[in-house]
């Protein structure tokens, strides 16, 4: 079996035999982009659609022509997001290749070589600002910037702190919908970043409490902050988390002042309720798989999802 970072390479023929023919740039070109790609965690992307909360919560566009203000946001976010998980799988490189599924990633894998990962983070920081640019917001490059800024003091220091790492993780769901607020010119209000924060805060913790039930002990040699958790723990911040962001969202609900929009939303409490406690019963699983995919895949999820989206779009 070849060595990892080895398939490309061109053994010398012997004497008196014809040259093996090297594989076309054009095919390792294609081969390079498909990694940057995949680094990039296209996967992720759809999680860049909160920048339509703060419009959808307010009932409003903001601005004249703020969907396609909203769009830049996301196209903004998509491209900041994917230059921070391009750097992280650079300084994570080595703790990868220890892990049972992340060794597969393009940079620990050495099919993406890491200075040109690093290299598609800067074009892909150019985009991002670019994207501020056309939507002519200098607030939505203050939010995008402080967001990359986060990024890159959680990768090199706070991933470590155990507690403050897991806040920071909410922080960047937190940010996008901040950054869609400000691309659109829609004030969001208190109650509704409670919502969004407590939400993003739960989903954080799902992810850390998979990963420590699926990995048990070792979970620490891939993240060493782990150590420093327990499942119980996690389970009950879980959960407690879970019941707040239920009641901040009751509370932003009954306290709307239109009766018509009041009512719908708060029936539309109800489908949000089940989608909570089925994310409690896949998390609980403790199933290797990405904890963004129970958001996304699960049929009973998704179907919670959309019931609770329809009826939250009627009230409106």
């Amino acid at each position: 079996m070849s060595e990892p970072g080895r398939a490309m390479e061109i053994s010398s023929p012997a004497p008196g035999a014809p040259a093996r023919p090297q594989a076309p740039v054009s095919r390792r070109l294609l081969s390079l982009m498909l990694a940057v790609l995949e680094a990039a965690r296209p996967r992720q992307w759809p999680k860049n659609l909160l920048v339509f909360a703060a419009p959808l919560a307010g009932a409003s566009l903001g601005r004249a022509d703020g969907f396609g203000y909203a769009l830049l946001a996301a196209a903004g976010f998509t491209a900041a997001s994917s230059a921070v998980y391009l750097i992280n799988d650079v300084a994570d490189a080595d703790r990868d290749r220890r892990h049972p599924t992340k060794r597969s990633r393009p940079v620990a894998s050495g099919r993406l070589p890491a200075g040109l990962a690093l290299a598609a983070a800067v074009a892909a920081v150019g985009v991002a600002f670019g994207a501020c640019a056309l939507a002519g917001s200098a607030a939505l490059a203050l939010v995008i910037a402080i967001y990359l800024v986060f990024s890159l003091l959680y990768t090199s220091v706070l991933k470590h702190v155990p507690g403050v790492e897991v806040v920071f993780v909410a922080v960047g769901f937190v940010l996008r919908a901040l950054g869609g607020a400000v691309a659109t010119g829609v004030p969001p209000s208190g109650w509704f970043l409670t919502v969004c924060s407590l939400g993003a805060l739960m989903v954080a913790l799902g992810k850390r409490y998979t990963e420590l039930a699926v990995l048990g002990d070792g979970a620490a040699h891939h993240r060493p902050v782990m150590r420093w958790y327990s499942q119980w723990t996690l389970r009950l911040s879980q959960r407690a988390v879970a019941a707040a962001m239920l009641a901040a969202y009751l509370t932003w609900a009954a306290g709307h002042p239109d009766s018509w929009m009041r009512a719908w939303h708060l029936i539309s409490a109800a489908p949000l309720a089940l989608a909570l406690a089925r994310f409690d019963y896949l998390t609980g699983l403790a199933e290797d798989r990405p904890v963004e995919d129970l958001i996304v895949r699960d049929p009973v999820m998704a179907c919670c999802e959309i019931t609770w989206l329809t009826l939250f779009l009627v009230g409106l």
